[in-house]
């Protein structure tokens, strides 16, 4: 009995020995030579670099200082000569090895940090690609933009530094270049050329918004006859980027949305975007460039009897079904400026979904859906030519867009939204009587005011 009594007592010892000998640890991990720590944080230094006055510190948490509008060395306040901060490696191994002998006490050892990329590395990046354009050399073309893209990935620093270097104008001036021989060619040259071109597409969409000098060479005929020909012959990737140039482009550029709209074969390129979907981004990009196109020019109705003849309401419609909130939205907005004339509005009256499919989109979506939606219910009502049956009228209030339209007057909306749905009202108002149908769900998730 006295023999197990002592057992647990030198247990008991033992026991609190070992947790006496944790805590002594965990207080070591916390000891961290000063030298080690950045000025700016007090943390230990995890990509350490040296400025012009010789002091060291955390690279994250400098370049936050000079981001900030700071030219002055925080510790010594002495003007910077460069901003460039040169990594100190001799502290960086001696971090490394610290950790590694301290690994015991749960030191991790941190990584070799890769070197961001200097503002004069981008320049001379872009010179070499300037120089091989010059010389119409593919291949070198065709690794200095992969490069770009690589090193433009690796880090968000990397990124601003590209951006903020002019590297857009120089893919864009590349881009332009090789633009200029059709890809459509057979020759083995022209293979090559497809490469290059489908190399600076796949960089282009990284560094939008895109500034004057891009957007002037991205704009021009060639670019854009280029880019039509990807987004109908292209490889899915070269397709996809294809669309997001253009719709950086023509968000910005008017003088390019008049280029394009010049461009043979637009239309079915971009229809066959949503008739043949490559994913969300790319279909929603396609339906920016048509509101665009179709939204400057709302007397062309030659434009839009194209895009009705190429089946985009149908499209249009099949999408409202069950697409997200941001497809819907863009969805409506081209709906919308189609039924501007009547050439779109003709084929809407022909597709029997037209009307059910936008009062359910009333008060389901969002506001903006739902003003989008009294406007496309409002031109198809309003300018309907067969009054003695009047389909469109009788179609809305089956799918209770009365009792929608008297809602939406209560929560509230805009004042053009109000006056189109005070109006539908009274045109509705004459064709009541046993038609109407409401359904509950409808009303879910609407808003009150009070």
């Amino acid at each position: 009995m006295l023999s197990s009594w002592r057992r647990r007592r030198a247990n008991r010892r033992a026991k609190n020995s070992s947790n006496n000998n944790t805590s002594e640890n965990n207080n070591m991990e916390l000891a961290i030579p000063n030298h080690f720590r950045c000025p700016i944080s007090l943390d230990m230094m995890r990509d350490p670099v040296t400025l012009s006055s010789g002091i060291t510190y955390d690279r994250e948490s400098i370049e936050t200082w000079i981001e900030a509008g700071n030219r002055t060395c925080p510790i010594t306040n002495q003007v910077l000569r460069s901003l460039d901060p040169i990594p100190n490696h001799t502290i960086r191994r001696m971090i490394q090895d610290w950790c590694v002998e301290n690994r015991s006490y749960g030191v991790e050892r941190i990584p070799t940090p890769r070197i961001p990329i200097s503002t004069i590395e981008v320049t001379e990046m872009i010179e070499k690609i300037s120089a091989a354009r010059r010389r119409q050399d593919l291949e070198g073309c065709q690794e200095l933009v992969r490069k770009v893209k690589e090193l433009s990935k690796e880090s968000e620093r990397n990124w601003r530094c590209f951006t903020a270097n002019g590297i857009a104008s120089a893919l864009s001036a590349t881009f332009q270049a090789f633009a200029e021989e059709s890809p459509s060619s057979s020759s083995s040259s022209s293979t090559k050329n497809v490469a290059v071109l489908e190399e600076a597409l796949s960089c282009l969409p990284s560094f939008m918004p895109f500034d004057e000098a891009a957007k002037s060479y991205l704009g021009s005929s060639s670019s854009l006859r280029c880019m039509v020909w990807f987004l109908k012959h292209g490889i899915l990737s070269a397709r996809r980027n294809a669309i997001l140039v253009l719709k950086g482009l023509v968000s910005s550029d008017q003088e390019g949305l008049k280029t394009l709209l010049d461009i043979e074969g637009n239309v079915e390129a971009l229809v066959k975007l949503i008739k043949e979907p490559i994913c969300p981004v790319a279909t929603k990009a396609s339906l920016v460039v048509i509101f665009h196109m179709i939204s400057t020019t709302p007397s062309n109705e030659t434009l839009i009897s194209s895009f009705g003849e190429m089946g985009l309401v149908s499209l249009l419609l099949e999408m409202l079904v069950d697409s997200d909130r941001s497809a819907c939205e863009k969805a409506l907005g081209v709906f919308d400026e189609m039924c501007s004339c009547s050439a779109g509005r003709e084929k809407a009256y022909e597709h029997a979904l037209t009307v059910p499919v936008v009062v359910k989109k009333l008060l389901r979506i969002s506001d903006s859906a739902t003003e989008i939606s009294v406007s496309i219910l409002w031109k198809l009502c309003k300018n309907e030519k067969r009054e003695e049956d009047g389909n469109a009228l009788v179609e809305a209030l089956q799918g209770g867009a009365f009792q929608k339209l008297l809602l939406l007057l209560q929560v509230g909306s805009s004042e053009r939204t109000k006056e189109k749905a005070t109006e539908l009202l009274k045109m509705l108002n004459l064709k009541r009587g046993n038609l109407e149908c409401i359904e509950s769900i409808d009303f879910k998730n609407l808003k009150r005011s009070f």
